[in-house]
């Protein structure tokens, strides 16, 4: 039985940099936004994603701020 590949999604994070970041962060708030949407119109299917995509933008935030500290400690 073969294992399925497991990802740390933190971990692919760590290797991009500040604007891919901040492109990554609009992209997920957009869409973040247009599930609302489609969520109030009666139109999303899975509602899981909305959650998904919540906590991958505190992901990409987190990142993000511990770029800044160690930008900042040296």
């Amino acid at each position: 039985m073969a294992k399925a590949k497991t990802t740390n999604k933190a971990e692919d994070l760590k290797g991009k940099s500040q604007d891919e970041l901040n492109a990554m962060l609009l992209d997920l708030r957009k869409q973040q936004m247009d599930m609302r949407f489609q969520q109030a119109g009666g139109q999303l299917q899975n509602t899981a994603d909305i959650r998904k995509v919540r906590r991958t933008i505190a992901r990409v935030k987190t990142c993000m701020s511990q770029q800044q500290a160690a930008q900042a400690a040296k």
